[in-house]
């Protein structure tokens, strides 16, 4: 039976859609079969950082009103087979789809897979609570910044009231600032939020430029690398983080922090 993973964050652009998309290449990659179900009804765009939109045929809407069968709606990522994305409507008619509907899509999908992760929507109104209750863990996505960990910090809250197992996933850390005191360890981040890390992304451009994590058509970057660790951890229970620090620290360190700072 597939393990039912919700990605959330409270705010939106801390990029939970694409850390989403990015574990579930790398949980693939480990031949691991995976569903990303989109549960971001109106503002869905799991399908276009995947770069499947021109192929999806079904949505979860056609799913719930009996248009399609689950596995009908699946569109197979381009890049990793194994993988498969359960495109969110293009318009938000959430009257239709509750927490129950969620609830029974998975449990057809279940046996299938090893994991099933929801793209939950950023906010904490009715979808966030209609993701959140048809998993049975969670990872929370936040940023350094304080507005983000506020926000992650509600999240927390309502995630663990519904006695689902929470997890931190700290992304765009900037080794430089953390050297610098500039900006705060995930240690700090994990204590003042009170849940465990479990992953530490760094703040790169080329996953900027191309939208996700483990994307064909250039070579392996710094963030790939943290979200192999990242999907190693989800995997395996472990809590190794991405050290962001490294390539700061030293004499050559050093003069690159200088140069983060004149561009």
């Amino acid at each position: 039976m597939a393990r039912i993973i919700v990605v959330t964050s409270g705010k939106g652009g801390v990029g939970k859609t694409t850390v989403t998309a990015g574990l579930g290449r790398a949980l693939a990659a480990k031949g691991k079969r995976v569903v990303l179900m989109d549960a971001d009804l109106g503002l869905n765009n799991l399908d276009v950082v995947m770069g499947v939109e021109t192929q999806v045929v079904y949505d979860i809407l056609d799913v719930v009103e009996n248009r399609c069968r689950p596995r009908q709606a699946l569109v197979e990522d381009s890049v990793m087979a194994g993988l498969y994305i359960l495109p969110g409507a293009s318009y938000d008619d959430g009257g239709k789809i509750g927490g129950q509907n969620l609830r029974a899509i998975i449990h057809s999908l279940s046996s299938s897979f090893d994991y099933i992760f929801i793209d939950c929507p950023a906010g904490i109104d009715v979808g966030f609570h209609r993701a959140v209750a048809a998993a049975d863990e969670a990872l929370v996505v936040t940023t350094p910044h304080v507005s983000a960990l506020r926000d992650a910090d509600k999240v927390v809250a309502i995630v663990k009231s519904y006695g689902i197992t929470a997890r931190l996933i700290v992304n765009r850390v900037r080794g430089d600032m953390v050297l610098e005191r500039e900006q705060l360890r995930c240690d700090d981040i994990a204590a003042m939020l009170q849940i465990p890390p479990v992953g530490l992304l760094p703040e790169e451009d080329a996953i900027n430029t191309c939208n996700c994590f483990l994307t064909s058509g250039r070579g392996k970057t710094e963030g790939d690398s943290a979200m192999e660790l990242l999907a190693d951890n989800v995997l395996n229970g472990t809590e190794k983080l991405y050290d962001v620090t490294k390539k700061y620290r030293g004499f050559f360190g050093g003069i690159k922090r200088s140069l983060k700072r004149i561009v």
